[in-house]
């Protein structure tokens, strides 16, 4: 998680130094900035209308060029920015589209419903055609659509008794806009009753309505007592011009950030004292203030702050974010750090997409499960003041240089998609070069293909399946499940074997094997020699085991078979001691430890068959450090019970390594 986080912050880097890189490039060609401002007087009439209408500003009634002129430079100062995302954005609004209501459910959820945005609807009456035609009616849903209104048409032959409820018997024009000046108030409809069915006509129309939900001021007294009030705002918003009304974004901006920004209009077109204004820190016409309990910013002063929906509503957004914004920023974020794993992860293409769509699920299902706990801990009521620190925190942060660089490459990426994900893409292959070098050392898991994956993967899935507890580490294990399709056949007819996974007993070779063994005592081979008078098998057990050697349990099997224990062992079926044996070990002699494993714990009694262990005994242990006559633990093991006798513990898996054991001192007689 940590390298995709890297990596993604690795990526951001270079996006910003790209940015600066492009921009260098277009100074260099053209000689300009961003930032530098435009002469109105230099662009041609084409342009000069695009900026109005990108700003929201009717100029039906200016057919000449200097009046279009003078109205942009009212509205305020023109960047070259500013004027080439205007262009860019009247190209991309070709292809806005409109919203057709299927009845009264889907008109109450989109249009009623919605408490920060502004629906135009035209409703067409039964049996009658429509108010605006196909033409105009395209017209005015780019030019809308600019400002974030959507538009949509209900037809009553869909609904018509949702229709005569509401009043429509002849085709109209809707438009709902919120009622009151708090976060998710109601929301009104507003019938449009002008005759002149004109383009121009109707979007003034709406731009007066969303205008009159801001404040307006008209005189200096007004503007001090309003500049000195104290309430539940902490952020505002002033427009300082000589406009008869605000511009279109400004009014649009004002819904779509109810209750978390107030927008207040000053209109100077008729001030003979203007001194106030001066006191306060406003030189130019016009301006936009933002008043903020840190203190007053002048928007339009730092890189990317243009005359635009788009470029102020990002930066009222980092001011003054919700906790709607917040999360799509985390989603975003994590999503973007997930598909970092599509080139991390090495090998097949498949196994590249599995990786990818295990990734992502885990990471939004993780995000989702975080968010769940802070929007509770956010509804406490004592959190008010972390709140206001918080919002305080991000207000000085996003005044600076370095946010307002942030945010208009924000806006510049935003705008040519194609360029940012060309460069996701290109970061990610160079990570996937790198990570290809890094690994070269494992060769196997680079250049494996998809049929070698899926074929590795099917082998783990049937490890999964069929030993679903069996993990034996670092005993070897030899299954036959995938070569003996009877022990699956097995499975299927007993369905209570799936609740209780079978275990291999292949690990029972592995176990440690030695012989017990005393200090100050004859050998074997002695005794052996002493007692020729008996009867000895032809292998002769006593040469086989002459010296105490350690070795395996499953090689021990073959030779000692049923046990080895030299003392009687009825329990586990071993052999008595040979005759004379007893007499021959003295009853002070202290067991060899020296000949025990590292990893076997001392004792001297089997407690399967609670018999001491006895000279030349065959002995074996578990992975928890118990030790058991062999022929005991055999039999005990092959019953089906697959752990210690003593503490439990599964013998087959291996226990965490202790503390080496202090070597033993010698206890033998002086």
């Amino acid at each position: 998680m940590w390298l995709k986080l890297f990596f993604l912050l690795l990526y951001f880097l270079v996006l910003f130094v790209l940015a600066r890189f492009f921009e260098a490039i277009v100074w260099y060609e053209t000689g300009i900035f961003a930032t530098q401002l435009v002469d109105p007087v230099a662009l041609s009439f084409r342009k000069l209308k695009t900026i109005l209408e990108c700003r929201g500003l009717g100029y039906s009634g200016l057919p000449e060029k200097k009046d279009v002129r003078e109205l942009v430079e009212k509205s305020g100062d023109l960047m070259e920015g500013e004027l080439y995302s205007a262009l860019k954005e009247e190209e991309a609004s070709e292809s806005v589209s409109s919203t057709n209501f299927s009845g009264e459910m889907h008109f109450y959820e989109l249009v009623e419903d919605t408490k920060d945005g502004i629906w135009l609807v035209q409703v067409i009456a039964n049996d009658r055609s429509p108010l605006v035609g196909k033409i105009h009616w395209e017209k005015m849903v780019k030019k809308v659509s600019r400002f974030g209104i959507r538009t949509g048409t209900f037809n009553c032959s869909s609904d018509p008794r949702y229709c005569r409820r509401r009043g429509w018997v002849r085709s109209t024009l809707i438009m709902s806009v919120p009622q009151t000046s708090t976060s998710k108030g109601k929301v009104m409809l507003k019938e449009y009753s002008g005759r002149k069915i004109e383009v121009e006509h109707i979007f003034k129309w709406i731009t007066a309505h969303a205008a009159s939900r801001i404040k307006t001021i008209y005189n200096a007294d007004h503007l001090k007592e309003e500049w000195n009030k104290s309430d539940q705002y902490w952020v505002k918003i002033y427009l300082f011009a000589n406009l008869d009304q605000p511009p279109a974004f400004f009014s649009a901006l004002s819904i779509k950030f109810t209750g978390r920004v107030e927008f207040i209009f000053v209109n100077v077109e008729n001030w003979d004292n203007k001194s106030y204004m001066t006191d306060i820190g406003v030189y130019n016409m016009p301006s936009y203030i933002l008043r903020t309990p840190e203190g007053i910013y002048r928007y339009g002063n730092h890189t990317g702050e243009f005359i635009s929906l788009q470029a102020m509503d990002s930066f009222l957004r980092s001011l003054q974010p919700e906790v709607n914004d917040l999360f799509v920023l985390s989603l975003v974020l994590v999503n973007l750090m997930a598909w970092m794993d599509l080139f991390i992860t090495q090998g097949a293409t498949i196994k590249r997409f599995v990786v990818l769509i295990s990734t992502l699920g885990t990471y939004n299902s993780l995000l989702i499960i975080s968010w769940l706990p802070v929007l509770g801990f956010l509804q406490l009521p004592y959190l008010d003041s972390f709140y206001e620190y918080s919002l305080k925190l991000l207000r000085y942060s996003n005044t600076t240089t370095l946010a307002s660089w942030v945010r208009a490459d924000w806006i510049f990426y935003s705008s040519h998609p194609a360029l940012f994900l060309g460069t996701y893409l290109g970061h990610g292959l160079l990570i996937d070069y790198f990570e290809k070098k890094r690994r070269r050392s494992n060769a196997d898991e680079v250049n494996a293909n998809n049929l070698e994956w899926l074929s590795s993967l099917w082998d783990w899935y049937t490890s999964c399946l069929f030993h679903p507890i069996a993990s034996l580490q670092h005993f070897p294990v030899d299954s036959d499940w995938d070569e003996d399709p009877d022990l699956f056949l097995e499975r299927l007819a007993f369905p209570d074997l799936w609740l209780h996974p079978l275990i291999p007993t292949d690990y029972i070779k592995s176990l440690p094997m030695w012989r017990f063994t005393c200090l100050g005592a004859r050998s074997e081979e002695d005794l052996s020699e002493g007692s020729q008078d008996t009867e000895n098998d032809s292998d002769g057990e006593g040469a086989d085991s002459g010296s105490p050697e350690q070795g395996t349990l499953g090689g021990a099997q073959s030779n000692h078979p049923g046990g080895a224990c030299a003392g009687a062992c009825e329990a586990c079926g071993t052999s008595p001691r040979a005759p004379g044996a007893e007499d021959s070990q003295p009853e002070d002699a202290q067991p060899d430890w020296g000949a025990w494993p590292a990893t076997v714990l001392r004792s001297t009694e089997c407690v399967v068959c609670l018999e001491n262990f006895e000279r030349g005994c065959l002995l074996a242990g578990l992975p928890c450090g118990h030790a058991f006559h062999q022929g005991c633990i055999l039999m005990w093991l092959a019953g089906g019970r697959h752990c210690c006798p003593v503490c439990r513990w599964p013998s087959y898996k291996k226990k965490p390594s202790r503390a080496p054991r202090p070597p033993a001192p010698d206890l033998a007689p002086a």
